[in-house]
């Protein structure tokens, strides 16, 4: 398994954590993806970015017989997700907030995995009616314990001021709309994104990351 990255960009996955027919989520990314080709690192090929949908992944709920931190996976979707996240260096996690927490799905992909999330940059991109924010806090939480290294700049994507819903039936709660985030959302991902190619970097050279608590063993 490779999972560190020694040469070359830094390679960025967004990982779409919703899985729910209608979400927002896909839009949210390509929204995140299109600001992130603008960004210095992109643009001078030192770091790239690609969508990764959870919903095309297909992980059942978690089926693994053996605790994910001693990397025995047995089944073919394991070790499928298992190399798709071991093929980034990175990641920005897009996330709605389900009922004070991130949606079951997001949970279920990173409870599969441990060693693959250990050590990397990870950013957090929330959307929600209030943007998403309590979720982002689990979410942080939930990375710590894989040892993930959560860079400090957020962002939260509000309903109500980020989408634009104009000629959408307002009595019709499924209408996507269209995403129109404030200037700000857009410079707040900038930023972002620099201080996970810049850990990345520290990470790949050798330099001080430190990371979170150990995992639960027992989960």
């Amino acid at each position: 398994m490779d999972n560190a990255q020694t040469a070359g960009p830094v390679r960025i996955g967004l990982i779409v954590g919703s899985t729910r027919p209608g979400r927002r989520g896909g839009e949210v990314a390509r929204w995140a993806a299109q600001v992130a080709q603008e960004h210095d690192a992109v643009r001078r090929g030192a770091a790239t970015v690609a969508v990764v949908d959870l919903a095309e992944q297909a992980l059942p709920l978690l089926d693994e017989p053996v605790p994910a931190m001693f990397g025995d996976y047995r089944n073919a979707h394991t070790l499928r997700w298992s190399d798709t996240v071991a093929g980034f260096d990175a990641f920005v996690f897009v996330t709605p907030e389900y009922n004070h927490s991130v949606p079951a799905a997001l949970k279920n992909g990173i409870d599969y995995l441990y060693a693959e999330w250990n050590g990397k940059a990870a950013g957090v991109l929330t959307y929600g009616v209030q943007g998403g924010s309590r979720a982002g806090e689990h979410l942080r939480q939930i990375l710590a314990e894989v040892r993930a290294v959560v860079v400090p700049t957020g962002v939260a994507l509000t309903v109500f001021t980020d989408f634009d819903f104009s000629g959408a039936d307002p009595g019709d709660p499924t209408a996507p709309g269209r995403i129109a985030p404030a200037a700000e959302r857009e410079a707040g991902l900038d930023r972002m994104l620099t201080e996970i190619v810049d850990r990345s970097r520290e990470r790949t050279s050798g330099g001080p990351l430190v990371g979170a608590s150990g995992p639960d063993a027992a989960r």
